[in-house]
């Protein structure tokens, strides 16, 4: 328990603290949009939270009264019991009554919270599922990941705890201060005004410069921590290679470090414990020595002296809590930008509402010219004027060395990316000119490291078709060559594939995939590298399921392994971004100084 709640403070404090600006603030009232009916549920809460702030100030002045019977010697003892038993029930009234707003307060902030939690987790992933493809080769999934987690909690604990906080503690400190001196008088109250909130200030000030010093030692410890594991994980390299001085020197350089951070984080705390104990300690006694001088000249009664005590107190609370208060507020403006960064990016144009194709495209695809740079990296061209066609259910594949260019063909059929210059047509019509939900639902792709969702092989199949029936999910199974492997588990369809489908084989997993895209029923197919990773069994049962699956289907194929593409239509070499090649596997292979010729010598012994 402890460790994750470290480890969830740690991941709060890596969110950047926005400032204090009508700007970010400006940012932050759009949260209050989310509100919708909540807004009156609102109001009650800050009804109610101002409620606690005004009722917890009359708890130093009942204490105050308290403080005054001491010493009462005068009074018969029925009238002084009975005096300090109704500012008991007084007490007790007041504890019930702050029970009660205290419970409201945390109960409507909790509502309005999760409304706009709800809200704002909703649009937020609605958002990111919705962004092009370019958007995350600039972003880490880990950290949009933390966007929705880590950020949106932070907004939560700001939402839930810290407005309200920084609301009753400011209450609670101005008023606390009114009170004091008007139950006081200045002469007696300016001895905590003068003594009392510098020293919170350095204290608050010390205490950040600790903080700093503390998440240093703690990074060098992680990165002790990542040598460690590294040398661990590696041993077998580690001694092959008789690195073990390497590994040594390089843990005892950190270790050093750690041990220089500890030691200056030690004299820091050391200081701070000293600090607190001559300085406020001190204060206390000192102001306590300065009553006392005054109640034995008069000038302040002991109910005064009882009250001014519980105010110091109550005050000097709200003050020390107000900066770590106004800090989470700080982190929560920090996250509300971070998460609004995401719902302001510009999506593709998906419809949410699409049903069905009630037009399916034939799939003669071609394309112009095609000019395509990624935009990660601009100064590198990764296609050069490339142009081919293929006709409705032919089959098309891909050849060429890594980095030629094939995967990125694949993403510009799928409109993952628009070309930079050229045109890539269907049927003869720009494909810009359909609608991005229309066009994708007529394509499938079954990739080479195929990913799995959690959940059941039947759920996995069904996302090619969300509504199919029972048979038609067996039916697609069986032209996969998947249903054999799938009634040989005791949950047959109901078997959970397990974390990205990790439960299952490589060449499972690729049926699986298979059978989601038949189910699909795509009118253009896209294979990447589809057995390239599999063993010679696993591949000779997918192919046969790509085969079948391919037939009737215009088909874009990248392969290595040129055995699975000998019957394709035509057969597109790339090179560096370049089409070398083109023609069918017979007119390539006649051709000895080409890069056809050149890989297949590679695979097959052609002489």
């Amino acid at each position: 328990m402890a460790s994750a709640r470290e480890s969830k403070q740690k991941s709060m404090e890596g969110i950047p603290k926005a400032k204090f600006s009508k700007k970010n603030f400006k940012k932050s009232l759009r949260l209050f949009k989310y509100l919708q009916k909540s807004k009156w549920i609102f109001s009650l809460g800050m009804i109610f939270v101002v409620a606690t702030a005004v009722v917890g100030l009359y708890f130093p002045i009942m204490a105050g009264k308290m403080f005054g019977y001491l010493g009462q010697t005068n009074m018969a003892p029925d009238v002084f019991k009975n005096s300090v038993s109704g500012t008991g029930l007084e007490l007790l009234i007041l504890l019930v009554v702050q029970g009660f707003v205290s419970f409201g307060r945390v109960y409507t902030f909790s509502i309005v919270t999760e409304n706009i939690l709800k809200g704002l987790r909703t649009d937020t992933f609605k958002k990111l599922v919705q962004l092009p493809m370019s958007f995350f080769s600039k972003n880490q999934v880990a950290d949009l990941s933390s966007r929705l987690s880590t950020d949106i909690n932070v907004i939560s604990e700001a939402f839930t705890v810290n407005i309200a906080e920084v609301i009753r503690q400011t209450i609670v400190g101005i008023g606390g201060l009114i009170l004091l001196i008007n139950f006081t008088g200045w002469d007696v109250a300016k001895w905590f005004v003068v003594i009392i909130p510098p020293i919170t200030l350095i204290a608050i000030l010390y205490g950040r410069k600790i903080r700093k010093y503390s998440k240093g030692l703690q990074d060098k410890i992680s990165e002790s921590s990542i040598i460690v594991s590294e040398a661990l994980t590696g041993i077998t390299s580690v001694k092959a290679f008789t690195s073990e001085h390497l590994e040594i020197k390089k843990y005892d350089k950190v270790t050093n470090e750690i041990r220089r951070f500890g030691v200056q984080y030690g004299v820091m705390r050391g200081a701070f414990f000293a600090f607190i104990i001559m300085c406020v300690f001190g204060s206390i006694f000192f102001i306590l020595y300065k009553m006392l001088l005054l109640i034995n000249s008069h000038v302040l009664s002991p109910e005064n002296f009882g009250i001014f005590m519980m105010l110091s107190l109550f005050v000097a609370a709200s003050l020390g809590g107000l900066p770590e208060q106004l800090a989470s507020i700080q982190r929560a403006l920090g996250a509300t930008d971070r998460v609004f960064d995401i719902i302001d990016e510009k999506n593709e144009e998906i419809n949410l509402a699409f049903l069905s194709n009630s037009h399916r495209v034939k799939g003669d695809l071609e394309f112009k010219h095609i000019q395509f740079t990624y935009p990660t990296r601009p100064d590198f061209q990764v296609l050069r004027d490339v142009s081919f066609s293929v006709k409705a259910g032919q089959t098309v594949a891909l050849v060429g060395g890594s980095g030629s260019g094939k995967s990125t063909l694949a993403a510009l059929t799928l409109r993952f990316y628009e070309p930079n210059e050229g045109e890539y047509t269907i049927d003869g019509k720009k494909s810009t000119d359909y609608e991005l939900t229309e066009l994708r639902d007529q394509m499938a792709i079954v990739p080479q490291d195929v990913l799995l969702f959690g959940g059941t092989i039947k759920e996995n199949i069904l996302y090619g078709k969300a509504k199919a029936t029972d048979e038609e999910v067996i039916e697609a199974a069986k032209q996969a060559n998947a249903y054999d492997f799938i009634m040989s588990f005791p949950d047959r369809f109901e078997t959970l594939v397990g974390d990205r489908g990790i439960q299952l084989s490589g060449g499972q997993r690729q049926r699986v995939a298979i059978a989601r895209a038949v189910l699909k029923n795509p009118s253009i197919l896209i294979l990447d590298e589809a057995t390239s990773s599999l063993d010679s069994e696993s591949e000779r049962l997918v192919q046969e399921a790509l085969d079948k699956l391919m037939i009737g289907r215009t088909s874009i194929v990248i392969a290595h392994r040129l055995s699975t593409i000998r019957n394709a239509d035509k057969i597109v070499v790339l090179q560096k971004g370049e089409v070398l090649e083109m023609g069918t596997h017979q007119e390539l292979i006649s051709n000895e100084d080409g890069l056809y010729y050149k890989l297949s010598k590679l695979q097959y012994d052609l002489n």
